[in-house]
């Protein structure tokens, strides 16, 4: 049964926390701050007496109106992915200070607003760089690359159960309810997705995690990654970039523009299978995660009116039942149907 929930912010815990690490000592006071935006995790700013921090602790129950639970033990591997992508691209994530594996909660630096923008809030404004999208791209191209075919990494995420509970259960199978006569389909991608084994997958990049930094993006909250198929990065990143036409309309073309230099950028550095391949599976996959993003376990906060809501179907119904192999062709049926 859906209901309303709200997670308790209370920040003695956190407090407790920073004193077992060692960031806090005796006799000191930390001001914490919580922050908003998340709905899988309890985030706070710090300010200690010789800098800022963050800290995050994994929820269980995840704060949207569904039923939804997650392993908190997503945050340990979220930590894991942070160590990984810095490595493969230096500056893609945040620098790393302690970690509880006991109450699943890790600090990390605090990453100032004015000097590392959020890029929804960039694209929300109408913002549309294509050489950021570009570096986007790339990073995320470079990350895969870094990953792909390593053993090693791949035994560090046997997180194929919580990257199923986070993505396919919430999104594709709850579409599937919604949608009885897309079934097939829609379980066909998940199968795909979960039975392809080429590298380190993030599993939420979207602009509200990635940061426009000084030394390019930072991409956060990597809670349900796991060792499967990049093409679900790719899709789920352009599948954002395809709904903001629905929420500033007027930067339609600006978005189309991002999402075309994303793709192609990404994949001019696809060396881990045939381009080709990878583009054909994000693009039947894509409009799978656009339709799970009205009729899914968490659809987008912007797209508010029915109107709006039917579009996203129309277009996600029409390139789920006759399938496209290019991104191109998604963008090409997607801005017809929103007759732009």
């Amino acid at each position: 049964m859906a209901s309303n929930y709200q997670a308790p912010m209370d920040p003695e815990p956190m407090r407790h926390a920073l004193e077992r690490l060692g960031l806090l000592q005796e006799g000191e006071t930390a001001n914490l701050t919580p922050l908003t935006g998340g709905v899988a995790s309890d985030i706070w700013k710090v300010d200690l007496p010789d800098q800022t921090v963050c800290i995050k602790r994994a929820l269980h129950r995840l704060k949207v109106k569904a039923d939804w639970f997650v392993p908190i033990e997503r945050n340990l591997y979220e930590w894991q992915y942070y160590q990984i992508a810095d490595t493969a691209a230096p500056g893609a994530a945040p620098r790393l200070l302690a970690q509880d594996t006991e109450t699943f909660l890790f600090v990390m630096e605090y990453l100032e607003p004015r000097d590392y923008p959020l890029w929804k809030h960039q694209l929300r404004d109408g913002v549309t760089h294509s050489d950021f999208a570009a570096q986007v791209g790339h990073r995320l191209a470079t990350i895969h690359s870094y990953t792909a075919a390593h053993r090693e990494i791949a035994d560090r995420f046997p997180t194929d159960a919580i990257f199923y509970a986070s993505r396919m259960e919430s999104y594709l199978e709850a579409s599937a309810r919604a949608h009885p006569d897309l079934e097939h389909v829609l379980h066909t991608l998940i199968r795909t997705t979960m039975h392809t084994k080429y590298a380190l997958v993030h599993g939420d990049v979207s602009p509200k995690n990635i940061l426009n930094g000084p030394r390019g993006p930072v991409l956060l909250d990597p809670e349900c990654a796991f060792y499967g198929d990049p093409a679900f990065d790719l899709a789920f990143c352009l599948n954002h970039l395809l709904l903001k036409c629905l929420w500033t309309p007027s930067a339609t073309p600006g978005f189309i523009a991002c999402y075309k230099t994303l793709a192609e950028t990404y994949l001019s550095g696809v060396d881990w299978e045939p381009a080709a391949e990878m583009e054909a599976r994000t693009a039947r996959l894509l409009p799978g995660l656009c339709l799970a993003r009205v009729d899914g376990k968490s659809p987008v906060e912007y797209i508010t009116t029915e109107d709006d809501r039917e579009l996203v179907r129309t277009a996600s119904r029409l390139l789920l039942q006759q399938p496209v192999t290019t991104l191109d062709g998604v963008s090409a049926a997607w801005r017809q149907i929103l007759g732009r």
